[in-house]
């Protein structure tokens, strides 16, 4: 969901696809806010008036039923009618929330000085009234800014996670693409009919990698991928290289950013097999646990090591993770033992970088 700002002359419009600058206000956490916030200006506002000497209980108590009454009104209406604002641009919704809370103020105004107990003979105070608008309209242009300027950080925030997470996947691509055709070049003069088969996965392997960032993909789509690399793999290295796979049913319909997992099978492939003489085996494990999806890769590893470009894909892997799950993902490395381990986790919920 996101919201374009075109600026034409002097004059901003907005074009939404289902999300506009006024959040909802109905939620537990928003109405405290608003109760919170409405009873502190109560509070400058009766000592602003009463001091503190005789300080006026009785006022701080009308005052505040009457400013949580028009407020807490407002927030439901608004929330009420928040679906129809983004059809009608910027600022008519502005001036259309704007008015709504004035006529809510006056009709509330009017209401107190009816329904209110007050003295024999009082006449209603035309300047009470206009007080309560001026108020109302100073306190709901500050909220109306505020609300808009940070709309406007979330998609400047958002963009800008966008452009990383789109640095990140191509700094993972050419990688994936220059050892996927070493593979394919190592075939050509000596199996050409698996050479050319390889291209056809390759060709089938780009389609899926480069696929939109916003495009969903599943657990099994980049395990699907994860296969037809390995396939590729296969026809160079034959026997040497061998694969266990251990992936919990459930664990394959999870939402899985792509080129996560793929990229840490080819660097067990590219590290570690691939520089042994007589091979070994990759083991890829997935599972879900406590709401958390869990993936690890092992591999053996040669005594002699050239693990530069292994710790920049890594590092772009774990950015990614953060990127799009904060500090509830992250990357685990454990190399011990002649075994090169690879963890990942995110909680199972839908990656920032889809909408």
């Amino acid at each position: 969901m996101r919201l374009a700002v075109t600026r034409r002359d002097d004059t901003i419009t907005t074009q939404t696809t289902g999300e506009f600058f006024i959040p909802d206000l109905c939620g537990t956490r928003q109405v405290f806010v608003i109760v919170l916030l409405t009873e502190l200006l109560v509070l400058v506002y009766t000592l602003a008036v009463s001091g503190l000497p005789d300080y006026d209980w009785t006022l701080l108590a009308e005052a505040s039923l009457f400013a949580q009454w028009v407020v807490l009104l407002s927030a439901a209406l608004l929330c009420l009618l928040r679906s129809g604002f983004p059809g009608m641009g910027l600022v008519a919704a502005s001036v259309a929330g704007l008015s709504l809370v004035l006529v809510v103020t006056a009709l509330s105004t009017l209401g107190a000085f009816y329904f209110y107990p007050r003295a024999p003979g009082e006449v209603f105070d035309s300047w009470a009234l206009l007080r309560n608008l001026l108020i109302a309209l100073v306190v709901t242009g500050i909220a109306l800014r505020y609300f808009f300027l940070q709309h406007q950080l979330r998609l400047r925030e958002r963009s800008m996670l966008q452009a990383r997470l789109d640095a990140l996947r191509a700094r993972i691509r050419p990688h994936f693409l220059f050892n996927t055709l070493n593979s394919i070049a190592s075939l050509i003069d000596s199996r050409p009919e698996s050479a050319e088969r390889a291209v056809e996965d390759l060709a089938e392997l780009f389609r899926a990698s480069l696929r939109e960032s916003g495009e969903p993909a599943t657990v099994a789509d980049e395990l699907r991928l994860c296969r037809r690399y390995l396939g590729i793999e296969q026809l160079r290295l034959d026997e040497r290289l061998a694969v266990d796979w251990d992936v919990a049913p459930e664990a394959e319909g999870v939402a899985m950013p792509g080129l996560v997992l793929q990229p840490l099978v080819e660097n067990a492939v590219y590290h570690g097999i691939a520089r042994l003489p007589r091979g070994g085996t990759i083991r890829v494990s997935v599972a879900v646990d406590a709401n958390t999806l869990r993936a690890e890769v092992r591999n053996p590893m040669p005594p002699e090591r050239h693990s530069g470009g292994l710790h920049m894909a890594l590092e772009n892997i774990r950015q990614r993770l953060q990127a799009l799950f904060g500090e509830a993902a992250g990357l685990e490395i454990d190399d011990r033992e002649g075994e090169f381990r690879v963890r990942l986790f995110y909680p199972l919920t839908v990656p920032k970088e889809q909408p």
